[in-house]
């Protein structure tokens, strides 16, 4: 029996590596909708290869430009379209849009009744209550499609979450670990996304290179397996072979190793609860030299550490740190404010704007809009 599969985002990097699983397991997958930002070429290029029924592109003037090719499939534009098509029917539908963009989609395929294979971790850390409180209405499961959340979910599998001690997130330090402070006023967009043992896209890679990553996904880790702050914490492990641990009370430690391939996580979120084999390359333990672990310096990188702080105050904190980061990552790869500068609006837009309850959608989306409104004039400021 086929699997229904919606991708949304599906031109990004985690939507080009869903789709290459499904290309080599066609009798598995049917591809039914597509959902993109802009990217009308590739997109076309997908929907003649995998033929869906129902594509949505949230850019507008690209949707028109994608309606006219005329390729036998409905579109449906903007915002709104993307939402419509995340709405349709599906055994599985992965949400793998970038950034804020991405919650009310998952909201909609949530209380669509679709099973959730999440790779957009800002929608849980804008949202994380209202995401969870509608995938337990709706008996939903929310796999994890982040390599360090795949990896403590399987760790935790048939273990009694109450005998949890401690999540470790391995993080790889990104391309500037170990080098000196004064060397990241020079970096340029082109070195911070040159991540060195991850493919990513240009956002999160940038989001390593600061270690902002790692605290959305300690936020991410805390909704996704109802663990309190205190009990996840950040290791940082350069070889990127080690993808996340779990220490439980009676001292034992349950670690998930592995290549450094996305499709590894994503395999297993689309089929799960099976495991799949997939052709891809294997970890040799032989040629490993070693594994090593330290302490993140967040006197380095302050992302880490302001993430955490949000997490700690609750509320709309999370979607205020999110939205700043989003803004400011947004300046630095147009060229238009610095690496250290991205901290510095962080840590203004915290501080500048109040904290309210994240019970209600409209609440968080007004923390967002206001939160996007002063690092932009913040960012105006810094280039003056």
């Amino acid at each position: 029996m086929l699997t229904r599969l919606a991708i949304l985002g599906s031109t990004g990097s985690i939507g080009r590596s869903a789709l290459d699983v499904v290309r080599h397991y066609p009798e598995r997958f049917h591809v039914a909708a597509l959902a993109a930002r802009s990217n009308v070429e590739l997109l076309a290029a997908q929907i003649a290869e995998f033929r869906p029924t129902d594509v949505a592109v949230a850019d507008e003037p690209s949707a028109k430009r994608l309606a006219d090719m005329d390729l036998g499939v409905t579109v449906w534009p903007g915002p709104s379209g993307v939402e419509r098509v995340a709405a349709l029917p599906a055994d599985v539908t992965l949400c793998a849009m970038v950034g804020s963009a991405g919650l009310r989609p998952l909201l909609c395929a949530i209380h669509a009744g679709n099973r959730i294979a999440l790779a957009n971790k800002e929608s849980l850390v804008m949202a994380g209550g209202l995401v969870m409180q509608a995938a337990r209405a709706h008996s939903l499961h929310v796999l994890p499609v982040d390599s360090e959340h795949s990896a403590i979910f399987q760790c935790l599998a048939g273990q009694d979450a109450q005998h949890v001690h401690r999540v470790h997130l391995t993080a790889s330090g990104g391309p500037f670990y170990g080098r000196p402070r004064q060397d990241l006023r020079r970096v340029t967009p082109q070195q911070a996304t040159k991540h060195p043992t991850w493919k990513m896209g240009p956002k999160i890679s940038v989001d390593s290179a600061t270690l902002m990553n790692k605290g959305l996904e300690v936020i991410e880790a805390m909704w996704l397996f109802a663990l309190p702050l205190d009990k996840i914490d950040v290791l940082v492990h350069p070889q990127s072979i080690v993808h996340s641990l779990v220490e439980f009370n009676d001292g034992s430690i349950l670690a998930h190793l592995g290549v450094t391939d996305m499709r590894s996580p994503i395999v297993f979120a689309l089929t799960w609860p099976q495991r799949v084999q997939y052709p891809m390359d294997r970890l040799d333990l032989t040629t490993m030299a070693g594994l090593t672990f330290e302490a993140p310096d967040f006197s380095k990188f302050p992302c880490l550490a302001m993430a955490l702080e949000a997490a700690k105050t609750a509320g709309t904190a999370p979607a205020i740190l999110n939205a700043a980061n989003e803004t400011a990552v947004a300046a630095f790869c147009q060229g238009r404010l610095g690496f250290l500068d991205i901290e510095a609006v962080v840590r203004h837009v915290l501080d500048a704007c109040p904290v309210d309850k994240a019970d209600q959608l409209e609440i968080v989306e007004a923390a967002d809009s206001a939160a996007r409104r002063e690092a932009g004039a913040m960012i105006e400021r810094l280039r003056d």
